[in-house]
């Protein structure tokens, strides 16, 4: 079965998830840059959900160029979680030319004990994905994260492609980057990976005028468990196809 992870960076959205063939969530906060490290409170909830959820472990949006005391943030971060019972983290880390920071990510490694990893988007940014798809094998992490260096997963599918084929069973190759039910099954025939991720989100929720005006948002899109099922019913389809 070709895996379903959801990402999330609320409670709402933590229990849309919650349904049946949905490997594992992606838990966040702050969704709309791209992800960043959630609450012990949303850690602490999760942990007492059915599906697995792997805390997403970055400080700050933007680039992921981090210094050394954002590696002591991360590292605490990584702490929490594991504190917390989690099955798993999400980590990235680059120098300044794109390339992954091996060292860095050797050390956020050590420190996630027996957690499992998933290497997140900062791959999109690698000038030599072959080459990178290496190092994160030799990093031990489970599976990448990837839109195949693209703004979206089907414009990057021809490099998930071969980044599935040279991956050849050693490491998950995970596509997300505006997957929906209405492309994933062209976008898995295509690239061969077997998992995809996406945020399934619902429609978008209005506030009232006066929370808006003070700066607090205009809105917000929860994963809605409808467009959850409506992804996995797609991916379903495809699984009795060869995809290879």
């Amino acid at each position: 079965m070709i895996e379903l992870e959801v990402c999330v960076d609320d409670v709402a959205s933590l229990h849309a998830a919650q349904v049946p063939g949905v490997a594992r969530v992606e838990l966040c906060a702050a969704l709309a840059v791209g992800g960043l490290t959630p609450s012990m409170g949303l850690m602490r909830l999760a942990v007492t959900l059915e599906t697995p959820a792997y805390a997403m472990i970055r400080p700050r949006a933007g680039d992921f160029v981090f210094d050394a005391e954002e590696e002591a943030v991360m590292l605490g971060d990584i702490a929490a979680a594991r504190s917390a019972g989690l099955a798993g983290v999400v980590l990235g880390a680059s120098r300044d030319d794109g390339t992954l920071d091996i060292a860095m990510l050797a050390r956020l490694s050590a420190a996630c004990g027996t957690m499992g990893r998933t290497l997140h988007r900062a791959f999109d940014l690698v000038p030599e994905p072959l080459r990178a798809l290496e190092t994160a094998i030799e990093l031990g992490f489970e599976r990448i994260l990837t839109s195949g260096g693209a703004r979206t997963a089907p414009e990057g599918a021809a490099v998930l492609h071969s980044l599935t084929q040279a991956a050849a069973g050693r490491i998950e190759i995970m596509a997300g980057g505006g997957v929906n039910p209405a492309n994933v099954v062209a976008l898995v025939r295509e690239t061969g990976v077997g998992a995809v991720h996406g945020s399934c989100r619902g429609p978008v929720q209005q506030y009232a005028p006066v929370v808006a005006a003070l700066g607090f948002g205009v809105s917000r899109a929860p994963a809605d468990p409808l467009v959850i099922e409506a992804l996995r019913a797609a991916l379903d389809t495809v699984d009795r196809y060869d995809h290879s």
